[in-house]
């Protein structure tokens, strides 16, 4: 089988792309130049080419820079300016990775489409579905929520069943080379977020621009340093006159450059509502488990899908919920879709 693996220049996907040559795979290296840092690029690029070489395959780089800019990185700025917060990783993976290098994958004649990523694959009555990974702790799954089933059925995870702490020392067993190779933080969790998100948003928007903290009454308490520097759920970085007890972000009025602050009983939530993205639509309602942002629990939620709408109310409240973010149902641990959050209560 011809398959196309997508690397990134580091460890992952570096022994993905080893583990499916050892299989007996023919495999083409791609890696794609999706934001606009080149000396990252570089050095990443670098790095897929000797592991090529030493694979013996062929290798390409594929230059997807001003979609992702149009779809993804200018969402990213969007999103903040209109008092959301973005999920750039989900955005990417079903638009970018497994949309647009899915189609190059294709083109050059592969039948799947490998990447680093922890996640499995499970038959679920006769459909496939992204399943969590075995390594609960570095699991990706909520990031690949709104992939088209086309794009889930062309998809090989290597590292699925395996331990984060068990691959790097198998990698760089099987790739010594590895070791010396160029890497970044493996915390940079966004890929063209260098420092911080504040930092990105400050090349292209004014995000210093102090306004006034609310209360839930609507009385003004305090000030902070500009709206965009907040999500909800956050407690530091701005002023609340006279208080005792911790405040939190509850709610942000971008229009207004306003932050409104409550208690951590007022970040309590029990419904929420998120505009689908790949729920089917025979989608069959009833308890499901979850999950509002990348690391929280999953929770139990009477779940049902109303025309492009998903609406769910949990039977215990979920906290620091952010609109922008993902909803994503699980069944077990096999996710069946989810969409983008946009009113909760």
């Amino acid at each position: 089988m011809k398959i196309a693996v997508l690397m990134s220049g580091g460890v992952d996907s570096s022994y993905s792309a080893y583990l499916l040559k050892q299989a007996g795979h023919a495999l083409l290296g791609v890696y794609l130049k999706l934001h606009g840092k080149e000396e990252k690029h570089a050095h990443y690029i670098k790095n897929c080419e000797a592991v090529a070489k030493f694979l013996n395959i062929p290798f390409e780089v594929v230059d997807f820079q001003e979609a992702f800019k149009e779809k993804v990185y200018q969402a990213f700025i969007d999103t903040y300016k209109s008092g959301q917060t973005p999920n750039p990783c989900a955005l990417c993976n079903p638009l970018m990775k497994f949309g647009l290098g899915l189609e190059f994958a294709l083109s050059r004649g592969c039948e799947k489409i490998a990447t680093g990523h922890y996640a499995r694959l499970e038959q679920v009555r006769g459909v496939l579905r992204i399943r969590e990974a075995m390594d609960l702790s570095k699991d990706q799954s909520y990031f690949l929520y709104a992939l088209p089933q086309r794009a889930i059925d062309a998809l090989i995870f290597p590292l699925g069943d395996l331990l984060k702490s068990e691959i790097k020392p198998k990698a760089l067993a099987a790739m010594p080379f590895l070791g010396d190779l160029q890497s970044y933080k493996e915390s940079q969790e966004i890929c063209f977020v260098e420092k911080s998100y504040i930092d990105t948003l400050k090349e292209h928007v004014k995000v210093d621009c102090e306004g006034v903290v609310r209360d839930l009454s609507g009385q003004v308490v305090g000030t902070h340093k500009g709206y965009m520097h907040y999500t909800i759920g956050k407690r530091k970085g701005f002023s609340v006159k006279g208080a005792h007890t911790p405040h939190f972000v509850v709610g942000i009025d971008a229009s207004k450059n306003e932050i409104i602050v409550g208690e951590k009983a007022d970040l309590a939530v029990f419904h929420l509502e998120a505009e689908n993205k790949s729920l089917p639509r025979h989608f069959q309602e009833g308890a499901y488990m979850v999950k509002v942002r990348y690391r929280s629990t999953p929770t139990k939620a009477q779940v049902r899908l109303e025309g492009a709408t998903i609406k769910a109310t949990f039977d215990a409240p979920v906290y620091g919920v952010a609109l922008g973010q993902a909803l994503v149902i699980y069944e077990g641990d096999c996710v069946l879709g989810g969409g983008i959050i946009t009113k909760s209560a």
